[in-house]
């Protein structure tokens, strides 16, 4: 099933600026890009698009309520900076299973949010990092 769709369907007789937790995962992105989601889910704090196909966030809408983000196993490689921008309030980040390659867009995204949670492991080899966590703006590679 396509994602707008999908996003729709989750809507379930609701106005966007109800829901506030959405899951989608296991649809697919026709373009790799966030489809079907608006700045009207004023009020949305956890999104899951885990295995959707997403290559990029770069369409992702202004979510500033949102708390919780999980976009597992797609193929995003970078372009995290957004996040700071349309979620200020992200404060768990799951992107484990993407492609990964820079450690430093991670960190940029990290030290400019309130990010305490964050999961990353890569399915690509990495230079210097397998998997990253952060708990309280603690850095600990393993």
């Amino acid at each position: 099933m396509e994602m707008k769709k999908r996003v729709s369907l989750e809507l379930r007789n609701r106005n966007p600026a109800e829901v506030v937790e959405l899951v989608v995962d296991n649809c697919l992105s026709a373009d790799g890009e966030v489809e079907g989601l608006t700045e009207e889910y004023t009020q949305l704090e956890v999104l899951s698009m885990v295995n959707v196909g997403l290559s990029s966030l770069n369409k992702m809408p202004s979510l500033p309520k949102l708390r919780k983000l999980e976009v597992s196993d797609n193929t995003i490689s970078g372009g995290l900076d957004t996040l700071k921008e349309k979620c200020p309030n992200l404060t768990y980040l799951n992107l484990s299973g993407n492609k990964i390659k820079e450690l430093s867009s991670i960190e940029t995204l990290v030290s400019s949010c309130d990010i305490t949670h964050l999961s990353v492991t890569s399915h690509t080899p990495v230079s210097d990092i397998t998997h990253l966590s952060v708990t309280s703006h603690t850095h600990t590679c393993q």
